[in-house]
């Protein structure tokens, strides 16, 4: 497989900065998921990696080559679209064997190869079938063979499973986990989905508008984010960020009062994981009537209003009580994280 170096890589159209400065090596083998909102240049970044986009400064290098000039063709890439992108007038078994085709395999080696990729995506008795008879879920499997296939130094994967319903995301991200790790290849795997990021991932990239916030394996990133943007965009539900005032060691917010808090006074973001504080027994560090209560089946989210933010914490699943009750939280200092209030970076370890 492959190495991939990425050296201050950028992206401009004009003046707007679609990439800013990426600077990442990619291990052999590893699976890297570049992550984000609509616009925050993942896919660009994956495009510049494949060749289908010209790199406006920087360097990158498969292996020991420096690929910048290389057509996408001699790259040795292959891509899984959200779209597909499967010949509509070819079944499955040309589907998969038309990049062996194009790029001048041996013909004797076709049934075979075609045969064992189509087996680990267990597509074996569809391969008659046209697209338009596939659903949604096979559809991207068969993109998926047509991917290993050709045996490439390197996997590039566009939201494969955006198109697919909740049930078949599951499913096939499954089979992706799988995949990756009997091919134990080199893979750069483009989602908006924090989920996917977390379950695939052996490290995440976090972008916003063009800019790497924080590369991490999914439990740095989710136990201690960088700035807010990475902690409100990580985790289902994401963190709680509430803004405050810090006086003596004491966070203050509507309905909040928190003591020992190792921070200098002045304004604050404090956070803190729906799953780490706890319904109180008494009177806790957050004292708000109930604005929403979600049943999950393995647990009872209840959410309250702290000035403009809602803040989640996540009871047992038998918690009974009404929107408009009041409740006690209990959120003690060692689960919460501090954020500077101007720049929302992280404060401390």
């Amino acid at each position: 497989m492959a190495e991939i170096q990425l050296r201050n890589v950028g992206k401009r159209w004009g003046t707007f900065v679609g990439v800013h400065n990426f600077d990442l090596t990619i291990a052999d083998k590893e699976f890297l998921v570049l992550l984000g909102p609509s616009g925050c240049g993942k896919t660009t970044t994956m495009r510049m990696i494949a060749g289908l986009e010209d790199v406006s400064e920087g360097e990158i290098r498969i292996d020991d080559t420096v690929v910048n000039e290389l057509e996408p063709k001699d790259r040795d890439v292959a891509m899984v679209f959200q779209s597909y992108a499967l010949y509509p007038n070819m079944n499955v078994y040309e589907n998969i064997r038309f990049p062996l085709k194009v790029r001048g395999i041996d013909p004797a080696t076709h049934h075979d190869r075609v045969m064992q990729a189509a087996e680990r995506v267990e597509l074996g008795e569809f391969l008659h079938r046209k697209p338009a008879e596939l659903s949604g879920g096979q559809r991207q499997r068969v993109a998926l063979a047509r991917a290993i296939v050709r045996k490439p130094k390197v996997f590039l994967m566009d939201e494969p499973l955006s198109n697919l319903d909740a049930k078949l995301r599951v499913s096939t991200r499954a089979q992706i986990k799988n995949l990756s790790h009997d091919l134990q290849a080199t893979t750069i795997y483009v989602t908006h989905d924090q989920i996917e990021a977390m379950t695939l991932a052996d490290r995440v990239v976090v972008m916003k508008k063009g800019v790497v916030q924080q590369v991490g394996s999914p439990t740095e990133i989710y136990d201690h984010p960088a700035n807010t943007f990475v902690a409100s965009f990580i985790g289902s539900p994401a963190m709680n960020l509430m803004d405050g005032e810090v006086t003596g060691g004491v966070f203050r917010a509507p309905h909040v009062e928190i003591a020992g808090i190792n921070a200098p006074d002045g304004p604050l973001t404090l956070g803190f994981r729906a799953e780490d504080a706890t319904v109180a027994q008494g009177s806790g560090q957050i004292n708000a009537p109930i604005y929403t209560l979600e049943l999950l089946g393995d647990a009872t989210m209840i959410s309250v209003r702290v000035g403009e933010a809602l803040v989640s914490v996540k009871a047992d699943k038998t918690y009974r009580a009404e929107i408009g009750d009041m409740v006690s939280l209990s959120v003690p200092t060692e689960i919460c994280h501090l954020f500077n209030a101007e720049d929302g970076a992280r404060l401390g370890s």
